[in-house]
Parts: structure tokens; C-alpha cells; sequence
């Protein structure tokens, strides 16, 4: 099934997508996690400065 995810996404005439991985620490503990999101290659800078 994810060999047929990635072949549409690299399909011709398509959106490319970016995988971003922010780390974000909780308040609660102090530890981080790692948050991860598929996002048009145009729009990842406006995720990361979220």
C-alpha cells in the first residue's frame, strides 16, 4: 500500500509533498516529541514558522 502512496505522489502533473518534522517540547515534562506532517513543498516554510 505505501508503494502506491509514494507513486502518486510522485506523479507527473501533481503537488509535490515535503515531509516536516518539527520537535516540540511539552510543558508538562520537558521532553520533546516529534511531530510529523506531509505539506506541499510550497507551503513548508509557512508550517515551520507556525
Amino acid at each position: 500500500m505505501a508503494k502506491k502512496v509514494v507513486a502518486t505522489l510522485k506523479k507527473e502533473g501533481g503537488r509535490t509533498f515535503a515531509k516536516v518534522i518539527k520537535a516540540v517540547k511539552s510543558p508538562k515534562t520537558g521532553a520533546y516529541t516529534f511531530k510529523e506532517e506531509m505539506v506541499p513543498t510550497d507551503l513548508v516554510q509557512d508550517t515551520l514558522k507556525k
